[in-house]
């Protein structure tokens, strides 16, 4: 929420492409269902730290409305200013280094205001700004179309380093808006597509201060630097609707191979040397199941792999919770030419965290089980 001199282009990378799926583990998030979560901390005070605004930010303009947060920006007199509006950080209570943020957020879109959704370097009371970094993931001005995504920093020789690009949107319709970080680089999406990207490898460009640690805001502010001082009274109050605000980190990942014959219970099935070493479970017919204890770290999608072998085909497995309910999902085994000529099949389900038996019924039988694996 600094004034921006977007010029620096230190590590720009390949941009306009549509996220890919990775496997980020929700780690923190505040939906703002009936209240603002308590490890959000008010800024009170005018000015705006630098940036010359026009309001008094207070607690009072953040309520909770119909499961969003609100910032309203208000024409009312307080503290010596003549607008009023809200800022929040969870600077104190939560810091992270890496991940994704992201929030669903709607704009007013009005002469004079300057929403914002963005991060800073969580030593910033020890080391100051731009030393300490920030990330402004969201920043809108006036009644413009379009959002900005931005980074500063201090460069080498001790001044403001800035780098920013910026998509042409609907500031007022809700918008899923997001960073993913990591140790290499930082990318801005707009509903998943990629608009703006910059690489911080080994702090190439003097850009360490975004190996550490940052914390979130959210503010809406009356007038300054970089907006002006024009404001349009007549469209106040003015408000900032955020649905969510959630972060994702990257868990470790998770391979979990269960040999079929280590079984914790089952009906109707039996084992026999495999071809492969070791043992399978054989003789699967129609309504025989086989249960296993397995531990899932996190709950979310993963895929499940079986190593089977029939002659004929035909089979179907349903993967379920141990009781038959939940059932996960199923999955219809091929011919492979024999009893003991093996392949792989996969599909993906759903799965609950924790200690737990899930279960393999069969639906329709036929054929032989090798070993499962549970990867994400």
């Amino acid at each position: 929420m600094k004034l921006r001199t977007l010029l620096v282009s230190v590590g720009a990378l390949a941009l306009g492409h549509v996220a890919h799926a990775q496997s980020w583990q929700l780690v923190w998030a505040d939906e703002f269902n009936g209240s603002i979560s308590p490890d959000w901390v008010f800024e009170t005070g005018g000015g705006g730290w630098g940036n010359n605004e026009l309001e008094y930010y207070r607690k009072e303009n953040a309520t909770v409305e119909n499961g969003n947060l609100v910032i309203t920006a208000r024409k009312e007199d307080f503290g010596g200013y003549h607008y009023t509006s809200a800022r929040m950080t969870t600077q104190g209570t939560h810091a992270w280094k890496y991940g994704r943020m992201e929030a669903r957020i709607k704009l007013p879109a009005t002469l004079g205001t300057w929403p914002g959704w963005w991060m800073l370097g969580n030593n910033i009371s020890g080391v100051g700004w731009p030393a300490s970094g920030e990330t402004d993931i969201m920043e809108q001005i006036d009644n413009g179309n379009t959002v900005y995504g931005s980074v500063h920093w201090q460069a080498a020789n001790g001044s403001q380093a800035d780098y920013s690009n910026n998509m042409v949107t609907t500031p007022t319709d809700y918008h899923v808006y997001a960073v993913e970080w990591d140790q290499d680089s930082i990318k801005w999406f707009v509903d998943g597509r990629q608009y703006n990207a910059f690489t911080i490898t080994n702090g190439v460009g003097n850009t360490q201060a975004f190996q550490n640690p940052f914390f979130l805001l959210l503010n809406m502010a009356v007038g300054g630097n970089w907006p002006g001082f024009t404001i349009d009274d007549a469209s106040l109050p003015a408000k900032m609707y955020v649905d969510y605000v959630r972060v994702y980190q990257k868990g470790t990942p998770t391979s979990i191979q269960i040999e079929a014959e280590n079984y914790a219970a089952m009906s109707g099935v039996q084992t026999e040397p495999c071809s492969e070493g070791g043992q399978d479970v054989g003789w699967i017919d129609a309504n025989d199941w086989i249960v296993w204890n397995v531990n899932i770290p996190v709950a979310g999608t993963y895929t499940v792999q079986y190593r089977v072998a029939s002659l004929n085909g035909g089979g179907v497995i349903q993967l379920e919770k141990a009781g038959g309910s939940p059932v996960y999902g199923s999955i219809a085994v091929p011919s492979t030419g024999g009893w003991q000529n093996w392949t792989t099949i996969s599909h993906q389900v759903t799965l609950p965290a924790g200690q737990q038996q899930i279960a393999v019924k069969a639906l329709a039988g036929g054929y032989n089980i090798d070993w499962l694996k549970i990867t994400n």
